[in-house]
């Protein structure tokens, strides 16, 4: 067990809940926001109605993880930014070691995940197969273990976090395993203990990486797509699963599910589709008027620029310009990533002046797949895998602070089409 995370917390959870409690005693009547008929209809878009303080989106100033721009963040290790998610405190060295060490201690994945991933049809989605291996694993939990023995509520925190950081320490084995299997790359890579958890990871992948970037590359990956608040798909999901004092098994699960649709984790991989489609139609290097004439054609016939807009966002996103970075500096003369940069030099402009895009600008989808295009793994169906080994570090911590800070069930209020159109019509 992680003691000194743990003990952070500990120690953390008195002032936390006392706070939210003399927030809710004093102001529990205050109206904190108003809804209007076109949110209700609009998917709740935009509804302030969920507390979450492991991170927050703004509209010009992209993700903030517990206080830090994440552009600051990019330089530390996933197993950093989790404990940065978690207790609002980058670990120090030593604290940070013993993390990983007992990171390793619990990374053994059981037997019978291999059994149940080789039973999958062979051409299983990488996403169901990373679904349905996280679940199988649900007969191991210390949450449910603990609440059937009669756990008292205030501390089932403890085994969420048990189950969270046994899930963390074994997700890289079985998203590498699945993506050998499903992609023909041989046996199962064994696990470095020596490695951060990152690069143990792109070691198990057997992704070529002679010179160590490959590896850089997924730390920055892992780090970038930790977290978005709790309102998008996969994470609300997951906190309204967990809300129902689910374990973390069924709850991550039904988070990675949400993940895979077309509209939320599945977005980065439709970006290097278009790329790549963009570069079959008009050639590998094609000129700035040659983009610019492809992208205007697709607009003027109602179709859209992958990567470019963002549901809250109204800037570049943050993590776009993290990748573009790396790009800068890696791989510059890769011409996807080329791409890249010359749909960032064009495509705003465009979008400005046909005047129907709110933000205009790429998100971080728009850059993602050309770098690890640019490695070889270039089975963009096993990309929405790597998001959610990335978004299981923000799930869990979301997650254990839920139940430490004893949230209730998540149960909003319906209505129907007929209270609407009495409402309007008073």
């Amino acid at each position: 067990m992680s003691k000194t995370i743990e003990d952070k917390l500990t120690t953390q959870l008195p002032v936390l809940r006392e706070e939210a409690k003399s927030l809710a005693k004093i102001y529990g009547s205050k109206i904190m926001d108003q809804v209007a008929l076109e949110q209700i209809y609009g998917g709740m878009r935009g509804i302030k109605g969920l507390v979450c303080d492991t991170s927050s989106v703004g509209l010009d100033t992209g993700l903030i993880i517990r206080g830090i721009p994440i552009l600051e963040l990019t330089d530390k290790l996933p197993e950093q930014v989790f404990c940065l998610l978690l207790t609002g405190e980058i670990p120090d060295d030593e604290t940070l070691k013993e993390f990983q060490e007992d990171l390793n201690r619990r990374a053994e994945v059981p037997s019978y995940v291999w059994d149940v991933l080789n039973a999958l049809p062979k051409d299983t989605h990488p996403m169901i197969a990373l679904s349905t291996a996280i679940m199988s694993m649900e007969k191991e939990s210390e949450f449910r273990k603990h609440y059937d023995a009669g756990l008292p509520k205030d501390k089932l925190w403890e085994p969420m976090f048990e189950d969270s950081l046994n899930i963390i320490a074994r997700v890289t084995q079985i998203a590498a395993f699945i993506y050998r299997k499903s992609f023909g790359k041989g046996d199962m890579i064994p696990p470095d203990p020596s490695l951060d958890w990152a690069a143990n990871f792109a070691k198990m992948l057997g992704v070529k990486d002679e010179d160590g970037t490959f590896a850089k590359l997924m730390r920055l990956y892992l780090v970038l797509h930790s977290d978005h608040e709790s309102g998008n798909v996969s994470a609300f999901t997951c906190q309204v699963v967990s809300s129902a004092l689910s374990d973390a098994y069924y709850s991550f699960s039904a988070a990675l599910n949400g993940l895979a649709g077309p509209l939320h984790g599945l977005a980065n991989q439709e970006c290097l589709r278009f790329i790549l489609k963009m570069k079959t139609e008009i050639g590998h290097q094609p000129s700035d008027d040659e983009v610019r004439d492809y992208c205007q054609n697709l607009l003027d016939t109602g179709k859209v620029v992958s990567g470019y807009g963002h549901a809250v966002l109204r800037i570049t996103d943050p993590r776009f310009t993290a990748f573009l970075r790396f790009g800068k500096q890696h791989v510059p003369d890769d011409d996807a990533f080329r791409m890249v940069e010359q749909l960032f030099e064009i495509v705003p402009d465009l979008l400005t002046k046909q005047g129907k895009a709110k933000d205009p600008w790429p998100n971080v989808d728009a850059v993602s797949g050309s770098l690890l295009h640019h490695y070889g793994m270039t089975e963009y169906q096993f990309y929405t895998v790597l998001f959610g080994v990335s978004r299981i570090l923000g799930f869990s911590a979301q997650t254990i602070l839920a139940r430490a800070m004893n949230s209730p069930l998540i149960r909003p209020k319906s209505v129907t089409t007929e209270w609407i159109k009495k409402q309007v019509a008073r």
